[in-house]
C-alpha cells in the first residue's frame, strides 16, 4: 500500500499501529513520524526490556520476522539491538531504520501532538514499570499516554502506581471475567476487532470503560465498528 485510507465522517480516535506501518517499517521512527504527519489520534507501539535494563522498541520476542535471525530480544543489550538495521517494505536496507528507544518514541509523539499508546510486552517488574514511568515523566508525556498490555499483573500494577492513568487490557476474547476485571480495576478493553460486538462496546460503556479495537485495515469493517460505538480503532492503514 502506498496511501492511508481515509475513514468517513465522525469517527473515533485513529491509533497508528506500530506507527503508520502500512507505509513504514513498523516500530521505527520513520513510521512515527508518518504516523505523525497525518490525522491520527495516537501512535501505538511496543517496548521490551533489553538485558541491560534498557527499554527498545520492538514487538516480537525474537528478531526472526524482521531480520532472520533467532536472537531473543530480551537477552540482548541495547547497543547489540541499536546495532541492528532494518529493510524497508521495498527490501532496501536504510541506515535509518533502527530500533528506537522509549524515549525516541515519546519525542516523536511530543513533537507531532499525538497520544501515546504504549504496549508494555511481556512480564515487567514493578522498577522497571517505575522506570518506564519516570522516562515519560521526564519527557513531560505522561498524561498524554495510554498504557496497554496483554499482562494482567502488568495492569494491575501500573493501576496502583498510577490511580488516575489510561489503562487498556489487551485480550483476544471478552467475556464475563474480563468485564468484571476491567469494572474492578477501573481497565478499558483492547480487543480483536474480529471477536467485538455491540452488546460488548455496550457493556463497557455502561460502566464507564472506553473500548478500543486491533487491528483493522479494511474499511468496511471500520465503518460497522463505528457504528457499534467503539472509542478508539487501532490500524496499520486507515487514517
Amino acid at each position: 500500500m502506498n496511501q492511508t485510507i481515509k475513514m468517513p465522517g465522525d469517527r473515533p480516535g485513529m491509533i497508528a499501529h506500530r506507527g503508520l506501518s502500512g507505509l513504514e517499517r513498523e516500530n521505527t521512527c520513520a513510521a512515527f513520524v508518518a504516523a505523525g504527519n497525518h490525522s491520527y489520534y495516537g501512535i501505538e507501539t511496543d517496548i521490551h526490556r533489553t538485558k541491560d535494563g534498557r527499554y527498545i522498541v520492538f514487538h516480537d520476542d525474537d528478531l526472526t520476522r524482521l531480520l532472520g535471525d533467532e536472537r531473543i530480544v530480551e537477552e540482548m543489550t541495547f547497543s547489540e539491538l541499536r546495532a541492528l538495521r532494518l529493510t524497508d517494505h521495498d527490501g532496501r536496507e536504510r541506515e535509518d531504520l533502527m530500533l528506537p528507544s522509549l524515549e525516541e518514541y515519546i519525542r516523536i509523539c511530543r513533537k507531532y501532538n499525538k497520544e501515546s499508546v504504549l504496549e508494555i510486552k511481556n512480564h515487567f517488574a514493578p522498577e522497571d514499570l517505575d522506570r518506564v514511568i519516570g522516562i515519560i515523566q521526564a519527557e513531560g508525556w505522561l498524561g498524554r499516554t495510554i498504557f496497554i498490555s496483554f499482562d494482567l499483573p502488568n495492569c494491575l500494577c501500573l493501576r496502583e502506581k498510577l490511580p488516575e492513568q489510561r489503562i487498556q487490557y489487551l485480550v483476544e476474547v471478552c467475556d464475563a471475567q474480563v468485564l468484571q476485571t476491567l469494572k474492578e480495576y477501573r481497565l478499558d478493553l483492547d480487543m480483536d476487532y474480529q471477536r467485538c460486538t455491540r452488546d460488548i462496546v455496550d457493556a463497557c460503556h455502561a460502566m464507564g470503560r472506553a473500548v478500543n479495537v486491533w487491528t483493522v485495515n479494511e474499511p468496511e469493517d471500520g465503518r460497522r465498528l463505528a457504528g457499534y460505538g467503539v472509542d478508539f480503532i487501532t490500524s496499520n492503514i486507515l487514517e
